[in-house]
């Protein structure tokens, strides 16, 4: 059987992983590679050097310390994407302090309960979100103060000042303290430097803790996929609260030297504009975006450009090999992971795959089974099974999920980490991703827990039951959209319109569903669980309201 070893040398920058940490890295990297270009903000000329980041960073961090933040402290860290984000997640690294993303469309319920998880007793917020915090302020158990960073003039001055009487905010400027030398922090490969909050299944959503070894391995597996140098650009709009855009492209082009071009956000329309404004020869793409690009009016400029690679999680296969020529693009590449374990799958770059897989294992790091969720014995080759992962050298995965030590016990039965994830491997050794065992779907890049979506619906005075499950997205790639199945009360009703404007006031626009179902009752077994596997069967019908076809937004403030 073939692994990733058959096909590609898998070299790591830093053998001895004591030096896995994120600071060494930017500590070496400011000292070899100095006024060198490491960071540009979307196509302006604001650009900040491997020397100037890190001083800027040690600024932050000598900050932070000042403003009583100290090693193993939760750090929320609620902004767009910025190069203020990136310096702030450094920051935080170099003072050991835990930092805590959160998704910027997270409001109420989904806000509370990422702080309070968490028990984060500090966090920097932009401005235009203050009012969030403002709004669930008596239901934070932890949080205590907080900076501002204030972006948006005095559109937001009320929400400001009320933050100074609640919280006695301070300015992301006062963080910035005139001290800009490294910090002397006893940090350890073993230490946790991130939490990322992913779905949950039959829950809320779970806290991921990540040590520095697990954050810097992830990186490093990006550098060996990509073959990424001190010559390439590498250019993302991906959110910076996710792990992909921090591990998948800020810190492997931090590891290579390479040049990183940020942008606030994704654009499909605009995609190509920025491949030639920036000189990028690798590019990140998460679910649909590979779709949504190709979608785009032809135009003659979409092969000029200096595209060498792109990494697409999930690969569109039906458009693949015309989207790698009309782009230019020399090598598409895949992985199947997650935050919680890494890529212990991955395709060799430059290997001819088979169409569908998504990588071979990388062996020398990783065990890999797959097998029967119900028994956990190994299936046959050709056979779906679950996809189980267990690593070979330490501290390259989670060690489980902060606050939910139930959920890290189910995770980790027999001694493997359990994913969810249904997985199908040949006769030579290619996996093959095949669909979701849990109860969990993925819409255009964001990870949705469904109980996320069901307890906010519940809440409506006409809703008795709601079941939430994904139905797959006509997008190439596109993976699922939301479909809640609804139960309404005795005598109680409302229209689809009506629960569409009260989830969007409920929960990030994301999780809104697209569809609705409403039925007199839902399948369940004997023990009264609801059968979500016959509703995915189910799918649409004709009787299913579509949020797109009847021409109902939603707001994403």
């Amino acid at each position: 059987m073939q692994t990733y070893e058959d096909f590609a040398s898998y070299e790591l920058q830093y053998p001895d992983q004591e030096d896995w940490l994120l600071p060494t890295v930017l500590e070496d990297q400011a000292e070899a590679l100095g006024d060198e270009t490491f960071l540009q903000w979307e196509t302006t000329d604001e650009t900040v050097s491997f020397a100037e980041t890190n001083r800027i960073v040690n600024r932050l961090a000598h900050g932070l310390i000042e403003q009583g933040v100290e090693k193993g402290d939760h750090v929320l860290l609620m902004l767009p994407n910025s190069l203020e984000y990136l310096f702030l997640w450094f920051a935080c690294a170099k003072v050991g302090a835990v930092e805590v993303p959160v998704n910027t469309s997270y409001k109420r319920g989904t806000l509370t309960h990422v702080a309070n998880l968490t028990e984060a007793d500090y966090g920097v917020f932009h401005d235009s979100f203050v009012s969030r915090v403002l709004e669930v302020e008596d239901d934070l158990t932890h949080l205590e103060s907080f900076a501002i960073l204030e972006d948006d003039g005095d559109e937001y001055a009320e929400d400001i000042a009320a933050a100074d009487d609640a919280f006695d905010a301070g300015r992301y400027e006062d963080l910035l303290s005139d001290e800009d030398s490294n910090l002397d922090v006893d940090l350890a490969y073993h230490d946790n430097a991130s939490i990322i909050m992913t779905s949950g299944t039959t829950g809320p959503s779970k806290a991921i803790q990540k040590t520095y070894s697990h954050q810097y391995f992830f990186a490093e597996q990006c550098v060996n996929l990509v073959q990424l140098t001190d010559e390439d650009v590498y250019m993302t709009g991906n959110p910076l609260f996710h792990s992909n855009a921090q591990v998948l492209v800020v810190f492997p082009a931090l590891i290579a030297g390479a040049k990183l071009c940020l942008f606030e956000r994704f654009t499909a329309s605009g995609w190509v504009d920025r491949l030639n404004e920036t000189g990028a020869t690798v590019c990140n793409f998460l679910g649909s975006m590979m779709d949504f690009v190709y979608q785009q009016p032809e135009r003659d400029i979409d092969d000029q450009n200096d595209l060498r690679c792109l990494f697409a999680a999930p690969t569109a296969y039906g458009i693949k090999d015309e989207f790698e020529e009309r782009y230019g693009i020399e090598y598409t590449t895949e992985v199947i992971g997650t935050t919680e374990t890494c890529m212990p799958v991955l395709t060799p770059y430059g290997s001819d795959r088979p169409e569908g897989a998504a990588g071979l294992l990388l062996d020398e790091y990783f065990d890999v089974e797959l097998v029967d969720p119900e028994t956990d014995q190994p299936v046959d080759p050709g056979t779906m099974g679950e996809y189980t992962i267990r690593p070979k050298i330490p501290w390259i995965m989670t060690p489980g999920y902060y606050g939910m030590p139930e959920k890290t016990a189910e995770a980790t039965r027999n001694c493997w980490f359990h994913t969810g994830d249904g997985l199908r491997r040949d006769d030579d050794g290619w996996y093959y991703f095949v669909d979701r065992m849990g109860d969990t779907l993925r819409r255009r890049g964001e990870n949705i827990s469904t109980y996320d979506v069901e307890q906010p619906i519940l809440e409506h005075p006409a809703v008795e039951e709601c079941a939430v499950v994904g139905v797959k997205a006509s997008e190439a790639g596109g993976e699922d959209e939301v479909k809640a199945w609804i139960v309404f009360s005795e005598d109680e009703s409302a229209t689809p319109e009506a629960l569409t404007k009260w989830a969007n006031e409920h929960m990030p626009y994301f999780m809104v569903p697209r569809f609705f179902e409403f039925v007199d009752e839902l399948p369940k077994t004997e023990n009264e669980k609801i059968q979500k596997a016959k509703l995915r069967e189910w799918g649409n019908a004709d009787s299913t309201w579509d949020r797109e076809e009847a021409g109902v937004t939603v707001s994403k403030d």
